[in-house]
């Protein structure tokens, strides 16, 4: 057994006790959540949801209707996300793939395996990994670890770290290794480690006083003993 696995259990065991199930993807259809994931690259969640409740109004609801809807209009609906001519190409590509290859089924996309379904995601233009692991775990409902920096950052201070390279692949080979493919676990696991860093692991002063992982974090016990 990994020297990884009891530890990593635990973090999770003890960030539930602590936060209570997240009930992740924040959106109210399959459709928000994945357009949510496109989004929310390089923005606060806050304007993605005020870009959401643009497309709402104008009843772009579907994979369809972003197909059909003109370029300059759909960038003009997410223009509160940032970046919205970039990001309204890479929601018409992902529009274009599912409604061109699928003829707008989801469930048809995702009925193959992860690791198929995952590279091609992974194929389509503006999906990257991050993104790409987004979609199979809160729209596929399978079991890929998404890995953004906020769970590195807390991992690092923890102790842990990938025995092969500081990348993206090897922190989710990570979890991959030491957990069972629950996809409710990681769905779980993923939104408490989001919620723990802006409860208590901030970016530039985590507050260790008090935090769940204190006794079995690298730094937290540091700051004790400072």
């Amino acid at each position: 057994m990994s020297s990884s696995k009891p530890l990593l259990i635990e973090i999770y065991r003890r960030l539930l006790e602590a936060y209570g199930p997240q009930g992740w993807w924040p959106a109210e259809s399959r459709f928000e959540m994945i357009a949510g994931a496109i989004l929310t690259q390089s923005a606060a969640w806050r304007n993605v949801e005020r870009a959401l409740d643009n497309l709402r109004s104008a009843g772009v609801e579907s994979w369809r209707a972003v197909h059909d809807l003109p370029l300059e209009e759909l960038a003009g609906l997410v223009r509160p996300s940032g970046y919205y001519n970039a990001k309204s190409r890479k929601l018409k590509a992902f529009a274009a793939h599912v409604c061109v290859d699928y003829d707008g089924d989801l469930d048809a996309m995702f009925a193959a395996d992860t690791k198929m379904v995952r590279e091609e995601l992974l194929g389509i233009h503006g999906i990257g990994p991050e993104t790409a692991d987004d979609i199979l775990v809160y729209a596929a409902g399978k079991p890929s670890f998404v890995i953004d920096a906020y769970t590195i950052r807390i991992l690092k201070r923890v102790g842990l770290a990938p025995i092969e390279r500081d990348n993206y692949n090897g922190w989710q080979r990570l979890f991959h290794e030491n957990l069972e493919p629950d996809v409710t676990v990681f769905n779980e696991y993923h939104a408490l480690l989001d919620h723990h860093h802006k409860a208590s692991c901030t970016k530039n002063a985590p507050r260790c006083d008090g935090c769940c992982l204190q006794d079995i974090c690298a730094t937290g016990r540091a700051a004790v003993e400072a």
